[in-house]
């Protein structure tokens, strides 16, 4: 008698775009562990209820995408430290009995990306952060952890980075930008795209004088909303302008083996991955 295949899923609006299915079947193939998985579209005010549905359907895992990271932390009777300190989750982990402990793994999938795939040295370089929402939330801890040496925070909303500041709570390496004064703020070795812009379609509008010499770009979106920001990134000379592909491969394989107990290799689905989005 065949196991059961385990369920899980993601939740996000929108999220047909997500290719963590294609990622996690891809890992089950590699890891020999039968599974389904499914996205689910969740508006935030119907996520919880959807959320619990999914779980007394005998749903498994589930991760969390934009814009439901923050309100995910709110369903969790437990967190892992690393999440703890971000205030978003974007990984579920279905606890004995009931309820749920969050994760978030984001920061190490970014850097495991930028570090073993690109071969990025990340200690020592300026950061400057566009977006101070949830996908910035969760990876700016892991940042300054992998050494970098300051944090610079610019949104639309300056409020919101100013939050985000007070919560990481380093006022000597952490700073804040108005995004309008930008262009007489400076520039930057290390640039990352954490906002929303690339996946509504809106145009990012940014100076070239904010991009130093060797810089490297970073968008944490992948394909089609990721496009502008590259294009961007590589007509003000940047020396490397990567999407976040590698990092949504990475955050999934950190998500696998926090269910599974088993870590996959994310090289070969990056590489198939990869070829299909560059091809299409």
């Amino acid at each position: 008698m065949s196991e059961r295949p385990q369920r899980h899923a993601v939740f996000g609006h929108p999220v047909s775009h997500s290719l963590s299915p294609a990622i996690h079947r891809r890992f089950g193939q590699q890891t020999g562990i039968a599974l389904n998985y499914e996205a689910i579209d969740a508006p935030a005010e119907s996520f919880a209820a959807q959320l619990d549905a999914f779980r007394a359907a005998g749903g498994g895992g589930a991760n969390v995408t934009l814009p439901l990271k923050a309100l995910a932390f709110e369903r969790c009777a437990q967190v892992s430290d690393y999440a703890a300190r971000t205030g978003v989750v974007n990984t579920l982990e279905p606890l004995p009995g009931g309820g749920w402990r969050g994760h978030n793994t984001d920061g190490p999938g970014l850097v495991a990306d930028l570090a073993q795939r690109h071969a990025q040295d990340l200690r020592e370089r300026d950061l400057l952060l566009l977006g101070a929402g949830g996908a910035a939330q969760g990876v700016a801890y892991a940042l300054l952890d992998a050494g970098v040496r300051s944090l610079t925070i610019a949104n639309r909303h300056a409020e919101r980075a100013d939050a985000l500041a007070d919560r990481i709570g380093q006022p000597g390496r952490v700073h804040v930008r108005y995004w309008n004064d930008l262009a007489d703020a400076g520039s930057w070795d290390f640039i990352i795209n954490a906002t929303s812009a690339g996946v509504q379609g809106d145009a990012m509008d940014l100076p070239f004088a904010i991009v130093a010499p060797r810089a490297l770009c970073y968008d944490l979106s992948y394909g089609r909303a990721a496009t502008a920001f590259l294009a961007w990134a590589r007509a003000a000379r940047a020396a490397h302008a990567f999407d976040g592909l590698g990092m949504l491969v990475e955050q999934a394989a950190e998500a696998f083996a926090i269910w599974h107990g088993r870590r996959p290799d994310g090289d070969p689905v990056y590489t198939e991955l990869r070829a299909q989005l560059d091809g299409a």
